[in-house]
């Protein structure tokens, strides 16, 4: 039983570390970890994909590099680089499924990085534990996890003790208790 358990705990463990690792991990190193929302940028970047956005200047840019900008008070946008005009510090972006530039250029003040990589379907995970339903998955998989851990010990308490002497006796002798 013991081991059973053990194997399961640590499957979980392994899985939600390597899930925590690959959310967490780029913050170390200064990235922002954003899910993709729209099917924009597809087939490249597809809805669902966890991005990841490091900081940087926008001269250090070129066309052809995928940035995410703030447009408006809240919004985020994720698009590919098409034109820069050093200028008028404006870069033209469009997303790759769409068929003309955006509309808007982007003011270089409005960049808030350079996608450095992505990770299909995990920003599905990322969007959803952080809603109230995630986060009460989230606690019923650690209760599992205790359970795991400390289930094979209380059951093995039954087998000490007198319990265990007598049942190792009426076994010898050949009877059961019911």
């Amino acid at each position: 039983m013991r081991t059973i358990c053990s194997i399961i705990s640590d499957g979980i463990l392994i899985i939600l570390g390597v899930i925590a690792a690959a959310l967490l991990l780029p913050m170390l190193f200064g990235n922002r970890t954003l899910a993709v929302l729209s099917g924009s940028m597809e087939p490249k970047i597809p809805v669902g994909a966890a991005v990841y956005v490091q900081e940087c200047s926008p001269y250090a840019l070129e066309v052809g590099d995928i940035i995410t900008y703030q447009m408006g008070s809240s919004t985020l946008v994720t698009h590919r680089i098409v034109n820069i005009d050093e200028e008028t510090q404006e870069i033209t972006t469009q997303g790759d499924a769409n068929h003309a530039p955006d509309s808007a250029p982007v003011a270089f003040a409005s960049v808030v990085g350079k996608v450095v990589f992505w990770i299909p379907l995990l920003g599905y995970l990322s969007i959803y534990i952080k809603t109230p339903l995630g986060i009460a998955v989230g606690c019923g998989i650690l209760i599992v996890l205790i359970l795991l851990n400390f289930l094979p010990d209380i059951l093995t308490e039954e087998e000490k003790g007198p319990a265990k002497k007598r049942r190792k006796k009426r076994a010898a002798a050949g009877t059961t208790q019911k």
